[in-house]
């Protein structure tokens, strides 16, 4: 689709698997880059349902912005119809309003084309930047309400570290308890390795359901791991860091590269030893790598926004900051609603279809168990 901005002409158009080189280097090269909107995140989508629809907008041939569109087919008989949406997208110049107002325009043309009821983003922009926020009010978004904790489907708080000061000054900027566990692992014979093969990785997702049990909370099947092995770790795109202690594994991580920033994707930690503190060392060990793949940020990830201590995330927030990073607050979730009566339907009926629904499975179960009893 080919827009004319005043004397410039853009070109929008989703890419096919013959340009996935051009489009990953364009998304690792701008500075808005996110491992979320390359190619091959897409690829691991895939795999989970959703199909990948890389939009580029072009002018003069070269790339100028993308975006990176998860589409998923909703189960409606007889009706084409789906849900759109781009984690961490745009990648674009936020000053640039002509080119991310061209970009959503194209993203318009392929919603028509597919029959999306919306596009959610959540886009990598702090809270501060009101600029772009006005820029998106003006492509017609609007913003959602997703609570301080992790009610988004992307967190909206994370906590990143500036890390081009020397790993000297690096260190000396850590709270002192974090650098005593730094160096108590080392001490007491804690030593971090990457992997090296899928054994690695299952034995990544072995501790990871290991800490899920421990800590209550819901974790993918292995099959989406392998997903990311595949379409990632081989890329060179992520890499696997793995703790270990007297010959046995006591933490790991997954850390995903991408536009000179490294992310903090997933942690696991064994029920023993954890008094030697490897959680510390393998944070400390991926920063290091981080910096030696010469990038300058390191994102933790998600946090709670309610810094009260009395909230069951604190911990989560307390652990990060101790490593004297800075909380971000981004933009938020905000959607191009493209068909108001299926947003509608989707936003408010369905919700209260599956509460209703869920409570009569419950009340049905009840029965059940009433039944057996007697």
């Amino acid at each position: 689709m080919t827009f004319l901005k005043g004397d410039i002409m853009f070109t929008t158009r989703i890419i096919d698997i013959k340009e996935k080189d051009r489009y990953k280097r364009f998304v690792d090269s701008h500075p808005k880059g996110h491992f979320l909107q390359l190619w091959e995140w897409g690829q691991v989508k895939k795999g989970t349902g959703w199909e990948p629809l890389p939009l580029v907008l072009e002018q003069d041939g070269e790339i100028r912005a993308s975006l990176l569109i998860l589409k998923r087919k909703l189960p409606l008989p007889g009706l084409k119809k789906c849900i759109f949406y781009s984690p961490r997208g745009p990648v674009a110049d936020l000053e640039n309003e002509e080119q991310i107002t061209a970009l959503f325009n194209g993203a318009a043309r392929v919603a028509r084309d597919e029959g999306a009821i919306f596009l959610k983003i959540d886009p990598d922009v702090s809270c501060h930047n009101q600029h772009f926020q006005e820029i998106l009010q003006r492509a017609g978004f609007k913003k959602n309400e997703t609570g301080l904790n992790f009610e988004g489907v992307q967190p909206n708080f994370v906590f990143r570290l500036d890390i081009t000061p020397s790993e000297i000054k690096l260190l000396e900027n850590m709270h002192s308890k974090w650098r005593y566990n730094i160096r108590l692992a080392g001490r007491k014979g804690v030593k971090v390795r990457k992997a090296e093969s899928k054994e690695d990785m299952r034995l990544f997702y072995e501790l990871l359901q290991e800490t899920a049990q421990r800590d209550k909370f819901l974790i993918r099947g292995y099959e989406y791991f392998e997903w990311i092995w595949e379409y990632m770790v081989e890329k060179k795109l992520a890499c696997v860091f793995l703790a270990e202690y007297q010959g046995r594994l006591v933490a790991a991580t997954l850390a995903l590269i991408s536009a000179g920033k490294v992310w903090y994707l997933y942690g696991a930690s064994s029920n023993l030893h954890r008094n030697i503190m490897p959680n510390y060392l393998i944070q400390w060990e991926m920063i290091q790598w981080a910096r030696q793949q010469g990038c300058s940020i390191y994102d933790f990830r998600g946090v709670s926004g309610d810094l009260d201590e009395d909230n069951p995330l604190y911990g989560l927030y307390r652990f990060k900051k101790g490593f004297n990073g800075d909380l971000v607050e981004f933009v938020g979730e905000w959607d191009k609603v493209y068909s108001p009566l299926f947003y509608w339907l989707w936003t408010k009926v369905l919700p209260v279809y599956l509460k209703l629904n869920r409570a009569l499975l419950r009340s049905r179960k009840g029965q059940e168990i009433s039944g057996e009893a007697t």
